[in-house]
């Protein structure tokens, strides 16, 4: 089976991906329709994948054409999913047959594209990285078992969770985390550069991640070693919530962030996520008008 990916150009159209091309594809509508009807759409994909080249156009390299493949109304995201992350956050976890995972929110707002500028706002000085493997919602879920809930998954992304570490969290109120102020502001959360078929991933348990700033290695980790696996994670969303086509699930991130060494992201600085068997997410950061 032939490697390709779905992915939307920087003209706004969809497009598959093979051996680093974009070939160009029609009559399916956007990346967003395509996973709203996902069941319909997933077997004429899987054999046009398998056709590239063929008789598609070439639409150029696919490395610096694509832009955020669709921009997801909901990106619920898994904290301290890695225990040697936890570990370095100083965070006290309860064991795994007493707990439940711990999840929150990204907005669509906070959806970037590969190559798109990551904004560091004027409230925050400590701006931090977090290489994450996105599961991409193709199937209606509603209380499913931890074994069949890989069978509601469209494919694979990657996610950056950018975090603002200082407005986490506050003294002002008694509650002690505030997650909307250091995790939704614009640009928080670059998602790409393209979505790998399930298929091509039967275990997302079996992949690795790794982040870059400037070139210099920050992160590198297995799926494996998440607490809460992708199965578990849909599963227990799914009791809570009706998962849609097109929700993203940001599955934790590894141990080797910024805020464990209390090193932060510069003006001009670039990160670059990476994740096996799917590519790299590359984007720059850039102070906001004001930052200092």
């Amino acid at each position: 089976m032939s490697w390709f990916a779905l992915a939307t150009t920087t003209k706004n159209a969809p497009a598959l991906v093979r051996d680093g091309q974009l070939y160009e594809v029609s009559g399916l509508g956007s990346i967003a329709a395509i996973l709203a009807d996902w069941e319909r759409h997933a077997p004429a994909l899987r054999k046009m994948g398998e056709a590239l080249p063929g008789k598609y156009k070439a639409l150029g390299p696919a490395k610096d054409n694509v832009a955020a493949p669709f921009r997801p109304q909901r990106i619920f995201c898994a904290a301290a999913n890695y225990g040697e992350h936890a570990k370095e956050m100083a965070s006290a976890l309860a064991a795994k047959a007493q707990s439940k995972p711990y999840m929150f929110l990204k907005l669509q707002n906070c959806v970037v594209g590969p190559n798109d500028k990551v904004v560091k706002p004027p409230e925050t000085q400590k701006l931090d990285w977090e290489v994450e493997l996105g599961a991409v919602i193709g199937r209606r879920a509603r209380r499913v078992s931890v074994e069949r809930a890989l069978d509601h998954v469209a494919g694979y992304t990657v996610v950056n969770d950018v975090s603002a570490r200082d407005l986490n969290s506050r003294s002002d109120y008694p509650f002690k985390f505030d997650w909307f102020q250091g995790k939704c502001h614009d640009t928080f959360a670059p998602l790409g550069p393209w979505i790998v078929p399930a298929w091509q991933i039967p275990d997302p348990q079996k992949v690795s991640l790794k982040l870059t700033v400037n070139g210099e290695v920050k992160q590198r980790d297995s799926s494996a070693n998440m607490i809460w696996t992708v199965r578990e994670q849909i599963a227990y969303l799914s009791t809570i919530v009706t998962l849609e086509p097109g929700d993203v699930i940001a599955t934790g991130t590894p141990a080797g962030v910024g805020m464990a060494s209390g090193t932060f992201l510069k003006d001009g600085d670039v990160m670059e996520a990476s994740i096996e068997e799917i590519g790299t997410l590359r984007n720059p950061v850039v102070f906001e008008k004001g930052t200092s």
